[in-house]
């Protein structure tokens, strides 16, 4: 008998793909929805951002990825996170082996708002939560001109 793995969306994965190999084929495209996954393998991390009164904190879900393992630049307000991560567990118990490898490279992009303080970004990996935290830059007053 043969192991196969679960996997209930895959179906549904395979038939979008299908259409959209279809209407690529046709001249059209889906409409993309969320444009800071870029498509390198079959996972992106989970991400959450908020803003508080004085930083950005954003938070990535990256099991299985080693912090070393992630690179994270800021340029011209676009802040990107690049990972992959690499993962083998094997199982031998009762005359059965198991193995199973999870592989994989992610690139996310987010763009922040002028406010966002690029010279002071920092990142910290816990527990398989990314941590960026981005300050926000000190208001500038409004400078008064007067007319002559």
């Amino acid at each position: 008998m043969r192991v196969v793995r679960y996997d209930p969306w895959g179906l549904l994965q395979r038939f979008q793909e299908d259409i959209g190999r279809i209407l690529a084929e046709s001249g059209t495209q889906l409409p993309v929805a969320d444009d800071s996954n870029v498509v390198t393998s079959r996972w992106a991390p989970a991400v959450d951002i908020r803003e508080e009164d004085d930083r950005f904190v954003l938070e990535a879900d990256v099991p299985g990825v080693d912090p070393k393992d992630i690179e994270i630049t800021m340029e011209n307000g676009l802040l990107t996170i690049k990972g992959e991560r690499s993962d083998e567990s094997k199982e031998e118990s009762n005359g059965y082996r198991r193995v199973e490898r999870v592989h994989g490279s992610f690139y996310r992009r987010f763009s922040l708002p002028d406010t966002a303080n690029a010279d002071e970004v920092s990142a910290h990996g816990k527990n398989g939560v990314l941590e960026v935290v981005i300050p926000k830059q000190e208001k500038v007053k409004p400078r008064r001109i007067s007319v002559k």
